[in-house]
């Protein structure tokens, strides 16, 4: 299969922990053909979604952070052309990652199988898709008015506040009731009443890690990956310092991510990343999802394989 994926500029994959250099590693070795391009590569000419690609082959599938690859020479084709294409585009989801969804959902009109949907990802904003699923999740506002959010910090004692195009932990922040800094923190967010921002009830169960669960072709992945907010901090973000450990799922864990996996595969989700606290959802992460490295190297779940063998499936169907 001829796979075109879709990501950041490859000198900044760091091959230790990168999934998506796990994803094109675990492809390659069972023969499939590689080409890459970024997000400015792809256009919409004389009516179809193309693509600027080159032909990648893996040189180095250790991970050891050295040069792990070569590069053949730009090929400009449809996108519908290939076998399967990966958008693994990190976030930020802007109007241009937007545009982004517009040209690939063209693609799929072609013909292109594209994992995830463009039309999925554009439709399931990684925070408020978790309102889908109340039962799940801890008491969460989305406005904004500042009134309502104040009062929201009132009713619950303590609460999260986030941006919902927020990424990595950036611009989160964490209020008590009586807080002096209370009306700076919505003021900052909201930007008097520009900004939409939700907030959520303060989830204590934060100290014993914010879990990556992950979905694959609606099937779920046995571990997850813990991340445990370092001495000092409220949020498990890798990218703000956090320490992941790999654990097998919790009961509760795992009740959550069988009831979500079948309704987004559904939807043309092939990979989904569940941010769960305690016993409830926070996020569900369907852009870039992450986390195959660390719970290979720690629990030796090869998740690139499951991925794969998902893509194959879905690709074939």
């Amino acid at each position: 299969m001829r796979l075109l994926v879709i990501l950041d500029p490859l000198p900044s994959i760091r091959t230790y922990k990168d999934s998506t250099y796990a994803m094109m590693v675990e492809a390659a070795a069972r023969g499939h053909e590689l080409f890459v391009c970024e997000q400015h590569e792809l256009s919409l000419a004389r009516g179809r979604a193309m693509a600027r690609a080159r032909p990648l082959r893996v040189t180095d599938a250790s991970g050891s952070g050295g040069p792990w690859y070569e590069l053949g020479e730009t090929q400009s084709g449809p996108v519908a052309a290939f076998g399967a294409v990966l958008m693994r585009k990190d976030p930020p989801f802007d109007m241009e990652y937007v545009f982004s969804t517009y040209l690939l959902e063209h693609a799929v009109r072609e013909g292109a199988r594209v994992f995830n949907d463009p039309l999925a990802v554009r439709n399931h904003n990684e925070k408020l898709s978790i309102a889908e699923f109340p039962e799940f999740s801890a008491p969460t506002l989305v406005t904004r008015s500042a009134d309502e959010l104040r009062a929201f910090v009132d009713e619950h004692d303590e609460a999260v506040f986030k941006l919902l195009d927020g990424m990595g932990g950036t611009s989160i922040f964490r209020a008590k009731r009586g807080d002096p800094n209370l009306s700076v923190i919505v003021e900052t967010l909201n930007q008097f009443g520009a900004r939409s921002v939700m907030a959520q009830r303060y989830l204590p169960e934060i100290r014993d890690g914010d879990k990556r669960v992950l979905l694959i072709g609606g099937q779920v992945v046995p571990y997850c990956l813990a991340r445990i907010p370092k001495q000092g901090e409220f949020r498990g973000n890798l990218a703000a310092g956090g320490r992941g450990v790999a654990r097998p799922l919790s009961a509760r864990d795992r009740e959550i991510a069988e009831a979500l996996a079948p309704k987004l595969a559904a939807r043309g989700l092939l990979l989904v990343g569940l941010d769960v606290i305690g016993e409830c959802i926070t996020e569900i992460n369907v852009t870039s999802p992450t986390c195959f490295q660390e719970i290979r190297q720690q629990a030796g779940f090869d998740v690139a394989k499951m991925f794969v063998d998902a893509l194959e499936a879905a690709s074939a169907r």
